[in-house]
């Protein structure tokens, strides 16, 4: 992944969850807590993330997570900094229209502008008590 401008501060929240399969190619990606209690990449646009996975374990290794806080993340199309944020059905970095995306949940917002899909920016983040783009 291309890298523009990336970068990070202080992450005040982190979590470390066991990985509920192979997230060694899905650093900087949403996830979300499964129903065992393990960290999963989210799947659909209404998953509630937990947050951005920061390493690259393998199926039962640590999982360590920024729930809240600065984190460079993959975006999954080109974004405008300022643009808030939430997951796609691939845990990529989506923009979220508050009164269009109703059923999905808004987490943070973009820090500086990418230039496509795939690209590795920066967020603030903040997905302790995610809300939907209401």
């Amino acid at each position: 992944s291309e890298i523009v401008m990336a970068f990070e501060a202080s992450q005040p929240l982190k979590l470390s969850l066991v990985a509920a399969a192979d997230l060694s190619s899905s650093q900087f990606l949403f996830v979300k807590v499964d129903t065992n209690g393990k960290a999963a990449l989210c799947t659909a646009a209404t998953d509630r993330p937990v947050g951005v996975l920061q390493n690259k374990p393998v199926s039962g290794q640590t999982a360590e997570i920024v729930v809240a806080g600065v984190t460079k993340i993959v975006t999954a199309a080109g974004l405008t900094a300022g643009v808030l944020i939430g997951t796609d059905n691939a845990s990529k970095a989506a923009s979220k229209t508050p009164g269009t995306d109703t059923t999905n949940y808004v987490v943070g917002q973009l820090l500086a502008t990418t230039g496509g899909a795939g690209v590795v920016g920066s967020a603030i983040v903040n997905c302790a008590s995610p809300a939907r783009a209401a």
